[in-house]
């Protein structure tokens, strides 16, 4: 069968959003998508969340959203902000005082819901602030938190009261002539979720904040958010992302940019394809594929990379990627370079060797980035 004609099978076609500005991170239009994470430590301790936000920084988190629940909050954020180099989001429930002091301190972006901010002087103080300070704002809609004369409409949380809510605080941002927001329609099912965004797309050009809030562990968490998220992205809607794990947000950054990777979003670090091993292979696949990811955890390069057990499938898969490992000889296996047979290298010394290389590599692309940006 001939299916030449549907090439396209690899394009995703995003939604056209208006760009905003989180910091100095572009999010909607033309701009990548960015990858997100929430520190937890409390915030008023600055050294512990500076440290938690280095390590995010280190995994390759654009923005980092920290919770300011009081005025010792508000107080640390400044200090906050100025050791660190992503730009921060402050996490404002409620209290509009806390939105004001956060965009005072600093921060690139107010996570509120106006409505929920109080009285219409309130909401006019804190967007003042916002604009003032350069702050955009993200309007954040939670399944669980929806407001009670939606309940009473709709009866329970679902798609349509989220997407009202959503809207309804959008407006009051319209009319104060205050257009720099993002919107966020979260979930922790994964149906509602996916329906919601898809309704909100269709009524506002705004940029999007995905999210399947409450996911759980690191494990289902890591599986309901792809679920979601992928469905979204791979339907071109999303502009940026956060994973939300019971984890390390370390592992937020990592789940995230892995969704992107998988749909061709983005291209951070080492993609490293292997297969699930089995009685052909004539190496250690999974000992080999952990070691290769804690060893090429530093590497931020795109770099394709196949690890192999057998010549069933290693010399096809090694043919798409940069290197390439495949197992079938006696104690060693082929070694591939841009597709192609390239040299024999034992089991012995693959690892050490493949890191190596794939290091190289990485410096020349390197390389290649700084000649191209002179």
């Amino acid at each position: 069968m001939d299916v030449s004609h549907i090439r396209p099978w690899r394009a995703i076609e995003r939604r056209k959003s208006r760009k905003i500005r989180v910091g100095n991170i572009e999010v909607g239009g033309d701009a990548p998508i960015s990858v997100q994470s929430m520190t937890n430590t409390p915030t008023s301790d600055a050294g512990a969340t500076i440290a938690q936000i280095h390590r995010l920084e280190e995994a390759g988190a654009d923005i980092v959203r920290v919770s300011c629940p009081d005025e010792e909050s508000t107080a640390a954020f400044s200090t906050i902000v100025r050791e660190v180099n992503v730009p921060l989001v402050a996490d404002i429930h409620f209290h509009y005082k806390r939105g004001i002091e956060a965009a005072k301190a600093g921060a690139a972006c107010l996570r509120i819901n106006p409505g929920n901010i109080g009285s219409a002087d309130r909401v006019r103080e804190v967007v003042d602030a916002a604009r003032d300070n350069g702050c955009s704002i993200r309007i954040g809609v939670n399944g669980g938190s929806l407001e009670k004369h939606l309940l009473e409409k709709y009866g329970e949380p679902c798609p349509e009261a989220m997407v009202e809510s959503a809207l309804e605080h959008a407006r009051i941002l319209d009319d104060h002539n205050f257009r720099d927001y993002k919107i966020s329609v979260k979930a922790s099912d994964v149906f509602m979720t996916v329906a919601a965004y898809h309704g909100l797309a269709e009524a506002t050009d705004a940029p999007l904040h995905l999210g399947v809030t409450e996911a759980g562990g690191a494990r289902i968490g890591s599986v309901k958010s792809a679920i979601g998220m992928g469905n979204l992205l791979w339907a071109g809607i999303g502009d940026t992302i956060r994973v939300s794990l019971s984890a390390d947000p370390v592992e937020e950054i990592k789940v995230g940019y892995d969704i992107l990777k998988s749909l061709g979003l983005r291209t951070r670090g080492v993609n490293i394809i292997s297969c699930p091993s089995c009685a052909r292979q004539g190496f250690n696949v999974i000992d080999t594929v952990q070691t290769l990811e804690e060893r090429l955890a530093h590497i931020v390069e795109p770099i394709t990379l196949s690890i192999i057990g057998c010549v069933v499938n290693g010399p096809g898969e090694a043919l798409g990627t940069d290197l390439g490992f495949t197992g079938g000889g006696k104690d060693a296996g082929m070694m591939y370079v841009s597709g192609k047979p390239d040299h024999k290298l034992s089991n012995a010394d693959m690892v050490d060797h493949i890191v190596e290389m794939v290091e190289k590599r990485a410096e020349l692309l390197r390389g290649a980035a700084s000649e191209a940006a002179e």
